[in-house]
């Protein structure tokens, strides 16, 4: 595995090295705390995961966290599930988000662009009194520590000002966004029952305008426990009768009150996909977020009050929650609705452009689809403050990493991140300080002891194997939501090594310390016990430029024979001709094994994906199996349910 990219794709120079943060914490933290003093990222790391009490400890002095209680030990208990840390703290991530203001209070915390206007800046100033004056108006309908907010918002100024409040009343934030139909956003909200909904008349998406006040009708007879209803009107719109209008909770110059909670109280609730049933409600805590974002955005991303965070995001993703922590760290975040591809496949590059955005942040999909469509980045936008481009959602192939070097800058870090919902952050990724080798994230996180397990427990070095995380990270989930008895969160990460989290990821741990993400474990192709991701074959059958997006998948048979169907979606014009088929296989044969080259090659209207821009391949490797579609997959998880009807109808025909 190290043998393949011998020499890095970038290095950061010398001036880079020494102006990041993290080495100015590392030599701050050799001084305090006994850390390394040499040794560079590798050395401080090793340190942060053997002497974890005393690194995270470290990050909490190093940002001036802000106990109201102190607190009696970092970890009181490591057990995991159940791990208990800072006890006996009381703290709030609101007033952590908002210290800035006291500060640069003339300066934009947030900058707002969408399809139809320039950046309009908020400024620190402004948030922090909207956050004032709505958390008093949530306390006065009665909204206590403890109680559920929900938001069915798109990603607006007013979707962080709900946030920040709710979590300043100490209440628990959760939110989908207006392009979820009302089954799936039920199958969320009524798992957490809210006392208080926010809600926007439609959202701009594509050049059009989309009216949801029918779906918002619906939520409100569907959701019993509601006190209230909160209208923004994004199109203009009155406020139903009932409801209350947005702009009358926030006109009050009323100074912010901040609940100071215990260190475990719930922040938010985030969901799973929920393409088997319904969601996981994920429940995070305020001090396990505030600690994990400052480390990854202030430590890993470098960012600071300098910086403009873009993150192309919706409501219902976990990066929008962690696009937010942006603010933690003093930096302007940048909040784009709209389509990632409106008015065209380079939409999201001028947005960067247009707010100056110093890290922006994207999916894989996203740059290959940039790359197959023939965008010039660098050649047709300004992008000089750009130091860093981020991607997640899948791994990142080695040709997009060759085309953000190529197409948008030479000198440019590229920070492929992997992590989860379930943590809010990632397991491993950008480390400033580190080269980038061409398909590898460069290292584990700080304080993320991330090993990568065969079958037995034993760990494994340049061979594919389980990601794992050996010791408790503070944003792990607290609890699921109606899990009394925990049952569901220990199923979902500690049934195959008792007291260790397994993430359901295939990974590869490099010699030289980097990760390489094969693909969901639980979906992989396994042929005569040679083991492959599902990425790095879309990776090589993707590089084709016949091929528009593609899905693997593989089944056992009854008979002990295994069948593995490649499903491709051809780009306009192309045709699936023999010419064509014997490209994908020479190229999954040559680029992969001869193995893994696919039983059938067969052409299909589309790839089914869950809400969140994820391809769906265990539901369709059920739907094959002969599962009843209602069975196979939870329909309001899907962005086209229609496409799964061809699967299913694939699988009758077979039998």
């Amino acid at each position: 595995m190290t043998s393949a990219n011998p020499s890095p794709l970038w290095q950061p120079d010398a001036a880079r090295i020494a102006g990041a943060q993290i080495t100015a914490f590392q030599s701050w933290a050799a001084e305090h705390h006994g850390a390394p003093a040499e040794g560079g990222y590798p050395a401080l790391h090793r340190w942060s995961v053997d002497e974890l009490e005393t690194f995270w400890k470290a990050v909490t002095e190093w940002f001036d966290v802000r106990f109201a209680t102190p607190y009696a030990r970092v970890l009181g208990d490591r057990a995991m599930p159940g791990a208990q840390w800072f006890p006996g703290a009381t703290l709030n991530y609101a007033e952590h988000a908002l210290r800035a203001a006291g500060t640069r209070a003339d300066e934009p915390a947030l900058l707002h662009v969408d399809e139809t206007h320039e950046p309009r800046p908020v400024t620190w100033s402004e948030l922090r009194r909207q956050v004032g004056s709505l958390a008093a108006e949530l306390r006065a309908l009665g909204v206590r520590p403890g109680d559920r907010v929900s938001g069915y918002l798109p990603n607006i100024p007013e979707a962080v000002v709900a946030l920040l409040a709710t979590a300043a009343v100490g209440g628990v934030w959760t939110s989908c966004a207006p392009d979820f139909g009302a089954r799936s956003v039920l199958d969320r909200f009524q798992q957490v029952e809210p006392v208080v909904l926010f809600t926007v008349d439609g959202y701009r998406y594509g050049g059009k305008e989309h009216d949801r006040r029918a779906t918002v009708d619906e939520l409100r007879r569907e959701l019993p426990t509601l006190r209230a209803v909160v209208h923004i009107p994004v199109l203009g719109t009155r406020a139903p009768e009932g409801a209350l209008e947005w702009t009358a909770l926030t006109s009050t110059d009323t100074p912010p009150v901040f609940e100071q909670v215990p260190f475990d109280h719930p922040l938010w609730v985030l969901y799973s996909s929920g393409t088997t049933g319904l969601p996981k409600a994920i429940v995070q805590s305020q001090g396990g977020i505030l600690v994990e974002h400052l480390k990854q955005l202030g430590l890993h991303c470098d960012l600071g009050p300098e910086d403009r965070f873009f993150w192309y995001t919706s409501t219902g993703w976990m990066m929008w929650n962690f696009l937010v922590s942006g603010l933690l760290t003093g930096t302007t975040v940048v909040l784009y609705d709209g389509s990632p591809g409106h008015p065209d496949t380079g939409a999201q590059w001028s947005v960067a452009e247009r707010t100056g955005a110093t890290l922006f942040g994207t999916s894989a999909a996203y740059v290959m689809a940039c790359r197959k469509a023939g965008v010039h980045p660098g050649r047709d936008h300004d992008l000089s403050r750009v130091r860093c481009v981020g991607t997640t959602g899948s791994p990142l192939p080695p040709d997009g990493f060759r085309w953000l070097h190529d197409e948008v800058r030479e000198d440019l870090w590229i920070a492929s991140v992997s992590g989860g919902t379930d943590v809010c952050s990632c397991f491993a990724g950008a480390v400033p300080t580190l080269p980038v080798h061409i398909g590898e994230l460069q290292a584990p996180g700080l304080g993320t002891d991330l090993q990568s397990w065969d079958p037995s427990g034993t760990p494994l070095i340049d061979e594919v194997g389980e990601l794992v995380v050996i010791n408790p990270m503070p944003s792990m989930p607290i609890h699921f939501w109606n899990d009394p008895d925990g049952s569901r969160y220990h199923d979902s990460y500690f049934d195959t090594y008792p007291g260790v989290w397994r993430h359901g990821d295939w990974i590869t741990l490099t010699s030289r310390g980097s990760v390489v993400i094969h693909g969901r474990s639980d979906s992989t192709l396994n042929r005569q016990g040679v083991r492959m991701g599902s990425a790095d074959i879309y990776e090589a059958v993707e590089r084709l430029p016949e091929i528009k997006e593609s899905l693997v998948i593989g089944i056992e048979q009854p008979d002990g024979g295994y069948w593995m169907p490649l499903f491709v979606q051809l780009a306009p014009g192309a045709t699936l001709d023999e010419a064509l088929l014997g490209r994908i296989k020479q190229t999954i044969r040559e680029h992969l094994s001869p193995r893994h080259v696919p039983d059938e090659v067969i052409e299909v209207p589309g790839v089914p994906h869950t809400l969140t821009g994820k391809r769906i391949e265990v539901p369709v490797k059920r739907l094959l199996q002969g599962t009843p579609l209602e069975k196979a997959v939870n329909p309001g998880s899907i962005d086209n349910l229609d496409l799964l009807r061809f699967y299913e109808n694939l699988a009758r025909e077979r039998a």
